[in-house]
Formats: C-alpha cells, sequence, structure tokens
C-alpha cells in the first residue's frame, strides 16, 4: 500500500450513489477506524452516531434542513453511512478514572507509580485546559483526528467520503438528544461511492506548493 499516493488520490465526494451500500465486513472497519483513533492523553472525549438505513440518516439530515445546508443533506440522504462526531463539553473526573480504568485492565500499567502519574498527568492538562478557558474547544480537536483517520482510511478501503461542517449544530444537537448526554455535535461525515454527479471527482487535486507548507528544520 502507498499511503501517500491514496491520500493525494482521495478527494471530498459531493454527490454519492444511493443505489449501493456497505458490507457488514466494510461497516465493520468503518467502526473499527473510528474506535481505534487517537486522541490526546488518550481521553477519548467523544461520541460516534453512524446511519446506514434511510431512517437514521434522516435524523441526522434533520441538521441540514434549509439553507445554507441543503446541498449536504442529500449527501447524508445518499451515501451508504452518515457519521455525526459529538464531543464532551466536559471531562470529568469519573470518565478520566473510566479511561484508567481501562487501561488498568488492559495491562497499561506494569507498576502502581506508573499507573499514579498517569492519573496525576491526565489531570494536569485536563486542569490547564479548564483553566485556560479552552477546555470544550481542546475536547472538540480530537474529534478531528478521529475524521481524519476515517476519510485516509476510506480512502484506504477504496470508498469515497466527504467531511461535513456545514449543519446547524443546535438543531442536530437537539434531534440527537446531545445536551442530555453531555455532547455537542463537532463535524459529520459521509462514506460510500461517488455518482456521476461528483463533479469534484474530476477535476485535478490543487495544493499550495510545498514550500509554502512545509519547512525541515
Amino acid at each position: 500500500m502507498d499511503i501517500a499516493q491514496i491520500a493525494q488520490k482521495r478527494h471530498s465526494c459531493k454527490a454519492f450513489d444511493p443505489t449501493r451500500q456497505l458490507s457488514a465486513a466494510q461497516l465493520q472497519q468503518l467502526q473499527d477506524l473510528l474506535y481505534w483513533a487517537p486522541s490526546s492523553i488518550n481521553s477519548q472525549p467523544w461520541h460516534f452516531f453512524l446511519a446506514s438505513s434511510a431512517e437514521a440518516k434522516e435524523k441526522i439530515a434533520l441538521g441540514m434542513a434549509g439553507q445554507p445546508y441543503a446541498y449536504n443533506a442529500k449527501k447524508v440522504r445518499d451515501a451508504a453511512l452518515a457519521v455525526v462526531f459529538c464531543a464532551k463539553t466536559d471531562l470529568s473526573a469519573a470518565h478520566i478514572d473510566a479511561v484508567l480504568a481501562q487501561e488498568a485492565a488492559d495491562g497499561r500499567f506494569t507498576t502502581a507509580q506508573a499507573q499514579a502519574q498517569r492519573r496525576a498527568a491526565c489531570h494536569f492538562f485536563t486542569d490547564l485546559h479548564r483553566e485556560k478557558g479552552d477546555l470544550p474547544e481542546w475536547l472538540a480537536h480530537q474529534s478531528y483526528i478521529a475524521l481524519g483517520q476515517l476519510l485516509l482510511g476510506a480512502a484506504a478501503m477504496g470508498l469515497d467520503a466527504c467531511p461535513i461542517e456545514g449543519f446547524d449544530p443546535q438543531v442536530m444537537d437537539a434531534t440527537l438528544g446531545l445536551p442530555a448526554l453531555g455532547l455537542r455535535s463537532v463535524v459529520g461525515a459521509a462514506v460510500g461511492w461517488r455518482s456521476s454527479e461528483d463533479f469534484n471527482a474530476a477535476l485535478p487535486k490543487s495544493r499550495l506548493a510545498q514550500e509554502q507548507v512545509l519547512t525541515w528544520l
């Protein structure tokens, strides 16, 4: 696998083929890409809502009703899979304890001291962002790591995908009942196969010159 070539060839799909569905194995792979995504201090401050049925996708499309988001609602309805990436609005001590307990159960601590140091680090960085007043933004940023993993992974699977920020977060949050869960919608994605209406597939890839964005130190 030439991962750089895959990154170069993938594009943001603008129109999906509604007649094609993902197999159970493909859905599992995409789910695994989300599940195993990395996050700062392994905080996993997220929840992913996935929809593949017409009824489930319609719930997500509701967050894109009307202008200026309607064009994204069609992507969601026609794609084989739609995902809403949601971030926790706070990182509670209980959540950190749950992460640490799982890490202990998975054998990540060889000594009690290592576990204590890990706990201190988790609280240090969480408290740091809380004191800076940017904790919600920091937590939301983690969702974009998972989004990037999904986009590249989907391309490696031969699938088309599109990141979606164009939706009404208040409507999306209300539709999915996120406030009661301590979550907020951050970004979305559609995955499937492009249709003949996907104009972006025929356009050449365009990026600024490498020297404008890359510097070796």
